[in-house]
């Protein structure tokens, strides 16, 4: 475990695509919790960063760490930046890890996490190639962003449209 690690997990009640959905329930507990579960037990210190009182309490409900912010916030990213200005403890990685990816695996943290091994690093996410096969429909869904990068994986854009 890194203790300079932090996880920030931007948690918003008001999506555009599904309201509700940090506490959508997920075989009895609500979603945010399934995130949280998953990255605290891999990160020094996990926090659920959001604008809604009810995710507050459920995040206090199950005992994790929250904190307040802005419903002025633009981005998860910039939800993430507030929090960290509020509870930072100078941790000297800060990961932005969404509140609506419950399947997320401990080694895909940790591979994120290693990408700061290299002095250079400033910023990484992780990305996952569509196979060459894969059908229009699947490219073609606004839930799953794209990126481009070039040829030593840098990005140089995403889209939620097909690229």
């Amino acid at each position: 475990m890194n203790d300079q690690t932090i996880a920030i997990i931007p948690a918003r009640y008001a999506s555009t695509r599904f309201p509700g959905k940090p506490l959508a329930d997920m075989l009895g507990k609500p979603m945010i919790q399934r995130v949280y579960e998953r990255v605290a037990g891999v990160v020094g210190r996990a926090v659920v960063a959001t604008d809604d009182d009810r995710i507050r309490k459920a995040v206090e409900a199950f005992g994790g760490e929250v904190v307040m912010t802005s419903p002025l916030c633009s981005s998860g990213t910039e939800r993430c930046r507030e929090a960290f200005d509020k509870i930072g403890r100078g941790e000297t990685i800060i990961l932005n890890l969404q509140g609506d990816e419950p399947f997320i695996q401990a080694e895909q943290i940790g591979l994120l996490i290693s990408a700061f091994d290299k002095p250079e690093t400033d910023i990484a996410t992780l990305a996952e190639a569509f196979a060459p096969d894969t059908a229009y429909r699947k490219l073609n869904n606004p839930n799953s962003p794209k990126i481009v990068t070039d040829h030593q994986g840098y990005a140089l854009y995403f889209s939620r449209s097909v690229i």
